[in-house]
């Protein structure tokens, strides 16, 4: 007989479970692969994949989609989704024209050379990196501007930009990652902050909490109403200076009038019946793509297999060769001669290779750079409208956060990308790159990106659009997925959540997921001489891929709580 006690004991229990199973389950119903007929976004956050997807619906093309998943990244995935930040978009028309949008941050007036050395000449790896002074000048938003004004359907701003200052308004639910990384971040935002905000608090998320931003929406709003000139005068440009007054950073009023979006010629190269579209510098992606898969054309990589010791092995040595030139010769063309053609010539390129030994790693101490006479918390959105318009876009503020300050009643934060330049020639930045003169600190110049934004034609037909965040191991992050597609015939859902690996020439050791090799990958690597190191997640690659019908699948990385949606 069940007693009026037990009644009360079991109603108990049942709350306890279904409390601690709700505490489990996430909090967004996260689609990592799609299938759709016509037209589909996948992003970084599922609030951002909306937001774009409902644009679409409502006869955007893709670039409209994009802006306001640009915009709306930087509400919902503020670790690296930006409007104080900057970033690379690949554009391909359903013609086939194709071109490229820069929109990198830029060095301030009062920039220069030596602004991270002590009194004895040694970097100040600090400075670079956190705080205002860390802070070069924002583009995200004028390179937004620049793309609805060229390529947008609607011909309606306020349209790509209202989701997200109701969204700020509004809030949104944080997921357990970003419980985790504000309550992480939280020291950090107090030491560096100056004003009161969101972040800076004694507050303990936890996932499922709402996440309001009136600040933030009323920035949003100046963009809405007033475009361009919203954000780079004005109220939120008093804001953005009177916030570097307080902190010591240098970004002035005159630095933001003058800050200009470029549009730019892609990198485009050429790999068996492959047509690579990416970017070219102050992004060094787009370069060193096409030279490594230019390097290992000419060996068969499906006889070889995946992940075993002689195709990793291979795809290292060039991966070693690339990240040397990239730490001489690339930088801002705008004020370096970058080699480009050089760089890019299959005979320099042949050259490269000359010294690979199939059965033993080079040492990186040997690899110079060819002689001529990127928390890695950056973020990839891939969007394709119904048209078969296509856009990939990588956008950052550098590391998580950026350089962790909010700005003082506007509700954003601003980036550490003075980090990317070379602070001091061979000394290296937060991820581990080696930088030099090419790179080097000057007023109005565009820092070094690994960003790797890139469209792939196969036969002259719109075969994928692919991106991913990951500091300095985007570019082979980018490489490995079109390889497993395209060489060693994974579907594209296996592409974009096979384990990966990495190697940047210094510091001279191959960094791989755990489940990346099996033991005798393993031993047979460690045999010809290589280092390996287990390290965290690679990468978050935002892929899709248009089958020969015309079906498109839309894959979201299995890695972070990334979303695709598409109709």
């Amino acid at each position: 007989m069940i007693t009026n006690l037990h009644k009360t004991s079991l109603l108990i229990l049942l709350f306890l479970v279904i409390s601690c199973t709700a505490t489990k389950l996430p909090v967004y119903d996260y689609k990592k692969s799609i299938a759709a007929n016509s037209a589909a976004v996948v992003s970084a956050h599922p609030e951002a994949t909306q937001i774009g997807y409902d644009i679409l619906k409502k006869g955007g093309n893709a670039v409209d989609a994009a802006i306001a998943t640009q915009f709306a990244l930087a509400v919902c995935y503020p670790v690296a989704g930006n409007i104080g930040g900057g970033g690379f978009m690949v554009y391909r028309d359903k013609n086939g024209n194709s071109t490229t949008l820069d929109y990198r941050e830029m060095g301030p007036a009062k920039a220069h050379a030596d602004m991270y050395l002590d009194a004895d000449g040694n970097a100040i790896s600090e400075l670079s990196r956190a705080g205002h002074l860390a802070a070069g000048v924002p583009g995200s938003v004028d390179g937004m501007w620049s793309a609805f004004q060229k390529y947008s359907a609607l011909k309606d701003w306020s349209m790509l930009v209202e989701p997200s200052v109701q969204l700020a308004r509004k809030g949104f639910k944080i997921t357990k990652a970003q419980a985790d990384k504000f309550n992480n971040y939280k020291d950090r935002f107090i030491q560096y902050n100056t004003a009161p905000n969101q972040y800076n608090t004694d507050k303990v998320w936890k996932p499922g909490d709402k996440m309001v931003q009136e600040d933030l929406a009323m920035t949003f709003e100046a963009i809405r109403d007033q475009g361009r000139d919203g954000f780079y005068t004005g109220m939120v440009a008093d804001k953005i200076v009177e916030e570097m007054a307080r902190g010591g950073g240098i970004i002035s009023h005159e630095d933001l009038k003058n800050y200009k979006s470029v549009w730019r010629d892609p990198i485009i190269g050429e790999y068996k019946n492959l047509k690579i579209i990416s970017m070219p510098p102050p992004s060094s992606g787009g370069v060193f793509l096409v030279q490594m898969m230019k390097m290992i054309e000419g060996y068969d990589l499906q006889e070889m297999g995946m992940h075993t010791a002689a195709s990793v092995h291979l795809i290292v040595e060039s991966e070693r060769r690339a990240y040397a030139d990239r730490a001489t010769h690339l930088g801002d063309m705008d004020f370096y001669p970058v080699p480009l053609e050089e760089l890019l010539d299959e005979s320099y390129i042949t050259k490269r290779m000359l010294d690979y030994n199939p059965m033993k790693a080079t040492v990186s101490e040997d690899i110079l750079a060819g002689d001529f006479a990127e928390s890695e918390q950056t973020t990839h959105f891939s969007i394709i409208d119904e048209e078969g318009n296509a856009v990939s876009i990588t956008t950052t503020i550098n590391t998580g956060f950026g350089n962790k300050v909010v700005v003082g009643g506007a509700g954003f934060f601003l980036n550490n990308e003075m980090d990317d330049f070379s602070a001091k020639p061979g000394v290296p930045n937060v991820f581990g790159l080696i930088g030099a003169e090419a790179n080097k600190i000057e007023p109005g110049k565009r820092m070094l990106s690994s960003m790797t934004p890139t469209i792939v034609e196969e036969d002259g037909q719109l075969r994928l659009i692919v991106g991913t965040p990951g500091g300095s191991t985007i570019i082979t992050s980018v490489y490995q997925t079109i390889l497993n597609i395209f060489e060693f015939g994974l579907s594209p859902t296996q592409a974009v959540q096979a384990p990966r690996f990495h190697h940047q020439w210094k510091p001279d050791m191959i960094m791989h997921e755990s489940e990346c090799f099996n033991l005798a990958t393993k031993t047979a690597l460690t045999g010809m001489g290589h280092e390996l190191k287990d390290r965290g997640k690679i990468g978050r690659v935002e892929a899709i891929y248009i089958h020969d019908d015309g079906r498109i699948e839309a894959v979201a990385d299995r890695r972070g709580d990334d979303h695709a949606m598409g109709y």
